[in-house]
């Protein structure tokens, strides 16, 4: 279903006796215009005009091209910009077509096209820290919002369950390991033990050789080995999907690296046939030269394969099985290399790079920095749980909570901080350019007043407080009709709640939850100042006050959908 901006959109087109896109903006400042579009500058230089001259041509057919009484007024403004200020009377129109809509926001746009979402991708018997956490929640964002444009998203944990830290880790348990410890508590004993192998090498060479010799055994596929290996991956993925409940994230794939360890030859064979690989130093590589990047390392001398060689493989196996028009790859910055060069590769082998072929992208994100702005190691020692975030979270949040609110039952504090410590988590990490690198501040991440989760949560609760203190039911608000709001807080907030479609449609297309989050914090802040200059439930008028309700129902509406799309939960009360 068409939304506002494809209304005005489509009036600009007639009026221009087009079909080509035309480009909205929606200006900060209401005195710019409600809505407004540079088509004139664009136009200009084509049709032999000054931008201005075009833009008042323009402005004067917009108004003659659209319904009577849709547009309170349409203005030309140099450099040659044309800004358009609804009438009330479309707003309110607009408004009631919204609150009829079920599926406010979505559209059909994907539909029939599938993509895959890869994130988390959490290693085997490591614990789950906080770098994981800002994949987990940005890919699981990403996948809500392309399922909401149409898509068939398959949403992929690529595990990394194979490799030579594999070799160093059984290595380490031969040495040192303690069944009965790591029966206990696995993946702290065996992360403890992966730790430990690197401080000793430091000390011992010999220890970097016998790693790679236990991870040849376990290629090779030694009895041995090969127990210890599916015992520790056993392990952990027990503890992770308890972590994965936590945060109510589901993926479709959990195929890890281990998947295509036979396949690795092949790959192999089918580059060297290709005359894309060649030997070099008793290494195979792929040479990139073409793409201005360095040689993609495909098999290391000693014949054991690499991680660009498994990722090739599963590149082919996704290709084959689910024929995507897309392929996101959510992972740390620190990867870019890998990821050119495995593109490249893909290129070369003439499976991307062509009409129709599938687009494959590499979502970068910054790192989760530790306090001092230190990076986080897992094979130094300096790590920060996932589990110990969300507990900390959760305590920070339930002492807040049992401050504001000494109605809720015990349990229902406890249901409560849950929602808004996770909520904090996410919000914190979403807001931000995925680029950036995140230092926690937990003040600022839990500040009830602030850009933050709990904000947004608090203003959602709020909202549902004013309509059971009213004692008019949803049901009956649902069916209101629209024909009293004209105050400018009231307008304000209808506008803004008309922007989530494109505000969705635009997070999609850039992989860019800080848009939908941005968006979400204006929209809370647009309620509170309706709702903190407007008498509601006090108004004397029955009609309008049915009417400011089911506006601030809307409203409600919205924000849950959108922090929904985050992953975040909203509670009734807080």
């Amino acid at each position: 279903m068409m939304d506002m901006h494809d209304v005005i959109a489509d009036i600009v087109k007639k009026a221009l006796g087009t079909d080509s896109a035309i480009e909205l903006s929606v200006p900060e400042d209401p005195k710019f215009g409600h809505y407004s579009t540079n088509v004139a500058m664009r136009l200009a230089k084509g049709q032999g005009k000054k931008p201005l001259d075009l833009a008042f041509e323009l402005s004067v057919a917009v108004m003659k091209a659209a319904p009577e009484g849709f547009f309170e007024k349409v203005e030309a403004v140099a450099p040659g910009f044309i800004n358009f200020w609804l009438s009330p009377l479309a707003i309110r129109e607009e408004l009631l077509r919204v609150a009829r809509e079920k599926d406010f926001g979505s559209s059909a746009h994907g539909k029939k096209k599938t993509v895959i979402v890869e994130y988390s991708s959490v290693n085997i018997a490591k614990t789950m820290n906080l770098g994981h956490f800002r994949t987990t929640i940005i890919g699981e964002a990403i996948a809500n919002l392309l399922t909401a444009q149409g898509y068939r998203v398959v949403r992929w944990n690529y595990l990394g369950d194979w490799g030579t830290q594999f070799g160093k880790l059984i290595a380490a348990y031969k040495l040192w390991g303690d069944q009965a410890a790591i029966k206990k508590n696995p993946v702290e004993e065996l992360q403890k033990l992966y730790v430990r192998f690197h401080e000793e090498a430091k000390r011992d060479e010999s220890l970097e050789k016998r790693g790679q010799e236990e991870f040849q055994r376990l290629e090779a596929g030694d009895e041995e080995n090969r127990k210890l290996w599916e015992w520790f991956k056993k392990e952990s993925l027990k503890e992770f999907k308890v972590l994965y409940a936590m945060l109510g994230v589901k993926f479709d794939e959990w195929i890890g690296e281990s998947f295509f360890e036979k396949k690795m030859k092949a790959i192999a064979e089918e580059l060297v046939g290709l005359k894309i690989a060649e030997r070099s130093e008793g290494a195979l590589v792929v040479k990139l030269d073409e793409f201005n990047l360095p040689p993609a390392l495909i098999e290391k001398s000693d014949g054991a394969s690499v991680y660009i060689t498994r990722d090739i493989a599963n590149l082919e196996y996704r290709l084959d099985t689910f024929k995507p028009s897309k392929i996101l790859y959510v992972v740390a910055n620190e990867q870019a290399l890998h990821f050119e060069q495995l593109f490249a590769v893909a290129k070369s082998l003439g499976w991307t790079g062509k009409e129709g072929s599938p687009e494959l992208t590499h979502v970068k994100y910054g790192l989760v920095l530790g306090e001092g702005g230190k990076k986080l190691s897992t094979r130094e020692g300096r790590s920060v749980s996932m589990k110990q975030a969300i507990d900390k979270a959760v305590t920070l949040a339930r002492e807040i909570v049992e401050k504001k609110n000494e109605t809720l039952t015990a349990a229902e504090k406890d249901a409560v901080a849950r929602a808004v410590g996770l909520g904090a988590l996410r919000y914190n990490d979403l807001k931000e350019n995925r680029m950036t690198d995140i230092i926690f501040d937990w003040d600022k991440m839990l500040d009830f007043s602030g850009d933050s989760g709990p904000y947004l949560q608090y203003t959602y609760a709020r909202l549902k407080s004013i309509i059971r203190k009213s004692g008019v039911s949803e049901s009956k608000l649902t069916k209101t009709k629209f024909g009293m709001l004209s105050s400018e807080f009231e307008l304000a907030l209808a506008r803004k709640i008309f922007e989530l479609p494109q505000i969705i449609a635009k997070a999609s297309e850039l992989y860019s939850t800080s848009i939908l989050a941005t968006y979400l914090y204006r929209l809370a802040v647009a309620a509170n100042k309706f709702y903190e200059t407007t008498p509601i439930v006090k108004d004397e008028n029955k009609e309008r006050m049915h009417e400011r309700l089911a506006l601030v129902l809307v409203a409600a509406k919205t924000l849950a959908n959108g922090l929904k799309l985050l992953g975040i939960e909203t509670p009734e009360q807080i």
